[in-house]
């Protein structure tokens, strides 16, 4: 059966590739996780045709004998001093296709890449106890992180205490907040925040370092206006001008009332103060004030990461699923 299908490279994608690539990852999704909205078509395109932040990105279509498509695998390589031995896949095959070898020959595609591209490590997201996670077990990856999905509905939180808890900053702190590239004169400051995310957990999986400056944090949110997504972020500046904490709100364009959490951090030198639950509070109302389409926010956190968890119970997410992410350590040639 698996002589029937034929995999493809995607070189340069074009607009029947990227429509046929969202038809297998809409089934797929809408088969595997009711209830979690699957990309539209233009996100879809928009991600397999621009630039991707530190990386380059690698595609294969697999098609059946009369071209219908039944799989795609995505390979996001990192490029980055500190990553430049990870890579990332997404791979799903049409739940009217499976079993029939489309799924173990775009994985072979996959890791004879990262062999090509020097790749010691590639990780994956699948869904607990789903048949990604079979998949993947069964040909060789492992379990390295947990992650707590968590949903948040905005009209759960008191609309008056909101306001009153998201005017007030923790003392010796002052708001900020962009939309779309930090500030010229908060990047470098934003971009030393960003790299207290080097400490965030990530159990057992190889993910390496990345080091942040004023550069690539301007390259990110261009990333993500280049595809049609809205970046939000709320920060706390102290007063001697450090940004000690922020978070970091996707609006994906064309998605609907859901937000995706993006970063939170908070400078070690200024843990203590709240100033997490702050910035997520502010947010939420920032949400409600300036973006009344969103509805909800869903976000992640690692199972073992305790103190996000609590902050987010506290702020009133709810739990929504799990995933984990699985690693191929692939030897060298």
């Amino acid at each position: 059966m698996s002589q029937s299908v034929r995999i493809s490279p995607l070189e340069r994608v074009s607009a029947a590739e990227a429509a046929a690539w969202h038809q297998v990852v809409a089934a797929s999704i809408s088969h595997d996780l009711p209830g979690v909205p699957a990309p539209d078509p233009g996100q879809v395109h928009a991600r397999l045709t621009g630039p991707a932040l530190g990386s380059h990105r690698l595609a294969w279509l697999a098609t059946g004998a009369d071209g219908v498509p039944v799989g795609i695998a995505g390979l996001r390589v990192f490029t980055s001093p500190g990553q430049d031995h990870l890579a990332e896949l997404e791979l799903h095959v049409h739940p009217a296709h499976r079993r029939r070898g489309a799924g173990s020959r775009l994985l072979s595609a996959v890791v004879a890449a990262c062999r090509t591209e020097n790749r010691r490590s590639l990780v994956t997201a699948a869904a607990d106890a789903g048949p990604g996670q079979a998949f993947g077990e069964r040909r060789g990856f492992h379990r390295v992180l947990t992650l707590d999905h968590l949903v948040l509905r905005l009209d759960d939180l008191p609309g008056a205490g909101l306001s009153r808890t998201a005017a007030t900053a923790p003392p010796g702190y002052r708001p900020a907040a962009w939309t779309g590239t930090v500030p010229d004169e908060l990047a470098d400051a934003f971009a030393q925040a960003k790299n207290a995310m080097n400490d965030m957990p990530t159990g057992e999986m190889d993910y390496g370092r990345v080091a942040w400056d004023g550069d690539r944090v301007r390259a990110m949110a261009k990333v993500i206006a280049d595809r049609g997504d809205t970046l939000l972020t709320t920060a706390a500046v102290h007063d001697d001008g450090t940004l000690a904490g922020y978070t970091e709100i996707l609006l994906p364009q064309g998605s609907g009332p859901r937000a995706q959490q993006y970063d939170t951090a908070v400078v070690p030198a200024h843990r203590g103060h709240g100033l997490g639950r702050w910035v997520k509070t502010a947010m939420a109302h920032r949400l409600r004030t300036e973006h009344p389409d969103v509805v909800e926010i869903e976000t992640d956190n690692a199972a073992d990461n305790t103190h996000m968890l609590a902050v987010n119970h506290q702020l009133g997410y709810r739990p929504y699923r799990r995933t984990h992410e699985l690693q191929l350590d692939i030897p060298a040639n």
